[in-house]
C-alpha cells in the first residue's frame, strides 16, 4: 500500500506485467510501421514513461515530439481540453504514432485527432498503455492497446494523483 495526498492505493500491475505488456506493443508497432518512419508524438505528462519504455523497445530509428493537452483536475476529468504544447509541423506527410497513458471517455484524443488531422499527417494511429473500456464514449480506433482495464483510478507508470505518484514503477488502483 502507498499513501499519495488523502488516497491510499495498492499494487496493480507490477514493473515486470509493465514491461511484457510494452515488448508487446513495440512488436505490433514495428509489424506495422517499421518501414514508414513514423513520428511519434508522446502526450505529456503521462505518456513520458510509457514513450521511453517504448523508444527503447523498438527496433527502428523514429523521431519523437512531445504534445501536451490537458483535461484532468484532481480525478476527473474537467471535459475541457487545454492545449499546452501542440503538434508540430512535421506531422504534416508523416506517420503520426499518437501517444497516451490512458484513454477512458475519449473526448480528449477526439480533441487530439482533429488538432493533429489539420496538419494533414499521412496517417495517425493511436497507442495507448491503457484503456477503460466500460467509460469510452468515442468511436475513433485505437490501434494499439497495452492493457484493457475496470473504470478504477490509477496512479503510477506516468498516472497521477494531482502531479504526485507518477514515479512509481508499478501501477497502483485507488482503495479508498
Amino acid at each position: 500500500m502507498i499513501k499519495v495526498h488523502d488516497k491510499h492505493f495498492k499494487v496493480y500491475m507490477t514493473e515486470e506485467e509493465i514491461s511484457r505488456e510494452v515488448t508487446r506493443v513495440a512488436r505490433e508497432i514495428m509489424r506495422d510501421l517499421g518501414d514508414k518512419d513514423p513520428l511519434f508524438c508522446p502526450v505529456l505528462s503521462g505518456a513520458f514513461m510509457f514513450m521511453s519504455d517504448l523508444a527503447r523497445a523498438l527496433d527502428f530509428e523514429a523521431e519523437m515530439y512531445f504534445v501536451k493537452y490537458s483535461s484532468y483536475e484532481g480525478l476527473k476529468s474537467t471535459g475541457n481540453v487545454k492545449t499546452i504544447i501542440p503538434f508540430p509541423d512535421s506531422c504534416r506527410g508523416r506517420h503520426v504514432v499518437i501517444v497516451e497513458d490512458v484513454i477512458d471517455s475519449g473526448l480528449t484524443m477526439e480533441y487530439l485527432l482533429a488538432e493533429v488531422s489539420k496538419l494533414e499527417p499521412a496517417s495517425v494511429s493511436v497507442a495507448t498503455f491503457f484503456f477503460k473500456p466500460d467509460s469510452f464514449k468515442s468511436n475513433f480506433n485505437i490501434d494499439y492497446i497495452g492493457r484493457s482495464i475496470p473504470n478504477d483510478f490509477i496512479l503510477g507508470y506516468g498516472l497521477d494523483y494531482d502531479d504526485r505518484g507518477r514515479f512509481y514503477k508499478n501501477v497502483y488502483v485507488i482503495s479508498d
